[in-house]
This record gives structure tokens, sequence and C-alpha cells, in this order.
């Protein structure tokens, strides 16, 4: 049992950086031999080129993912308490919520951010909770279909932050929730494309983990599925406040690329990626 858990260790650590960072080289020479070859004013005015190059978009995006989720994954690995810093959140989420909405609606989908504070600094590693929102968020519009809804909200108060995630979807069936947080072990439940390789949540409880708090999940089949992200309310001393933007290689909308398997094609047409 140990040398299974070392050598799932080294595949982790080791093995899967290596991969993503290759895949990452190729994808970068994708991305500029696409601009070169299907520049939006070659397309102009041809739906059909127009329609197969956001497939190629889309795609591209996908692939992107899911070598940004290889690349995190060491962090499953790992129980050190993340470094942290000041962040007003309600800015943060808003402003989050706010890129994915055009987004949502191209897909019928109804996004909305709520909470009862108008501002709120608490210390957090800003860009593994960016991961975690976006992998929420992507999880949430994948499952939900045409005329469905969305809600984020932000809850503060107990010396605790609840970030909590809400849709209409589909829901999870009891027995897919027995693995939910280990399906990247379980190859033969892997959901198929382009659903993703089912680190996506793992990685999420491990965010909240390293940030002191917890994930919960809850859902019903046919009812939709509730996430919640429980969070230690902290400042760090000295109040700091530092500019710490989401670093993305590989193109111009990182939006595109966190809820690439959650979008229609649609999403990749040319007004789109120029935005």
């Amino acid at each position: 049992m140990e040398e299974n858990r070392e050598q799932r260790q080294d595949l982790l650590m080791d093995l899967l950086p290596q991969v993503s960072s290759q895949l990452r080289g190729s994808l970068g020479n994708i991305h500029g031999a696409l601009n070169h070859l299907l520049p939006p004013e070659k397309l102009e005015g041809d739906l059909s080129a127009q329609q197969h190059t956001a497939i190629l978009w889309q795609s591209y995006y996908r692939v992107l993912r899911v070598v940004n989720n290889l690349s995190a994954a060491p962090l499953l690995m790992e129980e050190t308490p993340f470094e942290k810093e000041n962040i007003e959140l309600v800015e943060w989420l808003s402003d989050l919520c706010r890129q994915a909405q055009p987004l949502a609606e191209l897909k019928g989908v109804a996004l909305s951010f709520r909470t009862e504070v108008r501002s709120h600094i608490a210390a957090i590693h800003r860009g593994h909770l960016e991961r975690l929102v976006w992998n929420l968020l992507s999880n949430a519009l994948k499952f939900t279909d045409k005329g469905g809804s969305i809600c984020v909200e932000l809850v503060c108060g107990d010396g605790q932050l609840t970030l909590k995630v809400s849709d209409t979807g589909c829901g999870i069936s009891s027995q897919l929730q027995d693995t939910i947080f280990d399906r990247y072990r379980h190859t033969e439940r892997m959901d198929p494309l382009p659903h993703g390789l089912g680190l996506g949540l793992p990685l999420c409880r491990c965010i909240a983990q390293r940030h002191g708090g917890r994930l919960l999940l809850q859902s019903e089949e046919g009812r939709g599925t509730t996430v919640l992200v429980s969070l230690p309310d902290v400042r760090q001393h000295p109040d700091v406040m530092r500019d710490n933007p989401f670093h993305y290689a590989g193109g111009f909308q990182p939006v595109l690329m966190e809820l690439s398997d959650a979008l229609p094609h649609q999403a990749y047409l040319p007004q789109y990626l120029d935005e």
C-alpha cells in the first residue's frame, strides 16, 4: 500500500509537470500558427470557416486547460498552508463572475453573484483560489442546461468566509458522489470527453484545505448541486495588499480557457476571441 502511494506521488510530483511543460510548448506553437493562418480578417463573411475555426480554438483551449490542471496536480500531494495576502474579495469575485456572465448567456444559463457586504478584505492565495472558483463555475455550467441558473454567493461572519456556488443542473448521483474527490484514480469511471480528468474537484478541496478551510458538496440527482467552501476570515499583518494577477500562458482570454469544456463552440467565434 505504501509503495503504491509513493508511486502515485512520484507520478504527480515528477512526471506530470514534465509532460505538461512539453505540451505547453507545443500549444504555444499551435496558438501562433492559428493566429497566423486564421486571423479574423480572413474569416470575415465566411460563416462556415468561422464555425470550423471556432471548433479549433475551443479544442486548443480545452487541451490547455487540461495541461494547467496537470501542472497543478502536485498540489494534491502537499499539505503545507499557502502563503496568503490581503485581497478585497467582493470586487475580486464580482469581476470573475462578470467575465463569465456573457459566456454563460451563450448557453442560455443565468449567472449571478450576490453578497450582503459591500466590501471585505481577507487573506487568501489569489492564484489558487481563483483556480478553485473557475473550476466550480466550469462544473456548474457544464451540467446546467439552457434555462437554468448558477449563483455565486459570498457570506462573511463568525470568523468564517463561505463561498457558495449553486446550480440548477442535473445533480450528481449517489454512486458517483462516493468517488467524486478521487475519480482520477478510478479510470473505469472517467467521464467521457470533454469532461476532463477528474482533477478539478480534488484540486478545489485541496486548495480549500491548504487555506485552513474545507469544501463540502451537496447534490441530488435531477435537482442541482451546491458547493460550499468555508475559509478562515483572517488578515495578514502588516496589512499589505499587493497586485497579484492570475498568471496565464497561451492566449489572451483566460476565461475562455477555464470554461472551455462547458461552453458551446460558438463562444470561440472571432467576436468573442477579440474581446
